[in-house]
């Protein structure tokens, strides 16, 4: 990357002309000077230094457009040049939400890194709209989503299906209504959840149950919430969180009933009480997804092939 490109990625990046100029092992008066000057060839600025912090102009915002352009091409240029080497070696970030990274990446990278040994993962966490977001600016390598418009953006393939499941606390009287109905961990990871003759509950039954979601943002959440708009339902929401896994805890506890994945609940030794809900869509496709104007390195598309092979062969 030119050094004048370097410099306005800095400033940009650290949103600041002393953290930049640190960040560059210079001098802020000399990188003042030389953006001055790039400022002058141009004949308009790059930067609006009335707002704190500092921020691009139109001009920056076009000129910065180029800077990633360049960065995206050189990004390429050295995952073409690695795999005309034939190495298996490499770096792959992925990004995900901490359902997938804690719940269902962990044995198959682990079984991936047996293979290849040499390449080097990368995870980041947060929602799958984050996550997209972050794979369209090509900061991720790949993701995951089970939301239509998401997967429409991007290349995908299929990977595994998850499905969702109503868990209240042993405690709550509820539960003696619907105890030929209930099924405990142990059923779901038997998965007689999935059987054709496994027996379903109505929403309506447990509206006045207290309920924890997950923010918005989150898909599990926007589908708890079309579960209770096709019933009629207005929950009672008690608690927002962040993640599954603290929502199950709470649940636990005798806080309150939440959804869970199927996925999450298998291998728990719970005394909760699970539900499969009659006349909703509970069952959920996740794809891995990847940039379409991305060149895609021989360590992404081995990982995707592994995944696409052990998912395959365990359903």
């Amino acid at each position: 990357m030119q050094q004048n490109m370097r410099y306005v990625y800095e400033i940009y990046r650290q949103k600041s002309f002393s953290k930049a100029a640190e960040a560059l092992f210079m001098t802020q008066p000399a990188l003042s000077i030389a953006i001055a000057k790039l400022e002058a060839d141009i004949g308009m600025p790059l930067f609006d230094r009335s707002t704190r912090p500092i921020s691009l102009t139109p001009a920056g915002r076009i000129y910065l457009d180029a800077i990633e352009q360049e960065r995206y091409l050189e990004q390429d240029l050295y995952q073409r040049l690695n795999d005309i080497r034939q190495l298996n070696t490499g770096e792959v970030t992925i990004g995900s939400s901490h359902y997938i990274n804690a719940y269902i990446l962990p044995p198959v990278l682990t079984g991936f890194q047996q293979q290849f040994p040499n390449i080097q993962f990368h995870l980041s966490e947060g929602s799958s709209y984050l996550m997209a977001k972050q794979l369209k600016h090509r900061e991720i390598d790949i993701t995951f989503s089970c939301d239509g418009t998401i997967i429409k953006a991007f290349d995908s393939w299929p990977l595994f299906a998850d499905t969702i499941l109503l868990a209240v606390p042993q405690s709550f009287p509820v539960n003696r209504q619907y105890r030929e109905q209930a099924l405990t961990a142990e059923d779901i990871a038997a998965c007689r959840h999935l059987t054709s003759d496994c027996p379903e509950v109505p929403l309506a039954g447990f509206y006045r149950e207290p309920l924890i979601v997950l923010h918005e943002g989150n898909n599990l959440r926007q589908r708890v919430m079309d579960f209770f708009h096709q019933a009629g339902i207005e929950p009672i929401v008690k608690l927002e969180l962040s993640q599954m896994a603290t929502a199950y805890h709470l649940a636990e506890a005798g806080f309150a009933a939440t959804f869970l994945s199927d996925h999450l609940i298998t291998g728990l030794h719970s005394s909760l009480c699970f539900y499969r809900l009659a006349g909703m869509d509970s069952r959920r496709t996740f794809h891995v997804l990847t940039n379409p104007q991305r060149y895609l390195s021989q360590a992404v598309q081995q990982l995707i092939q592994y995944m696409r092979d052990t998912f395959t062969s365990t359903t």
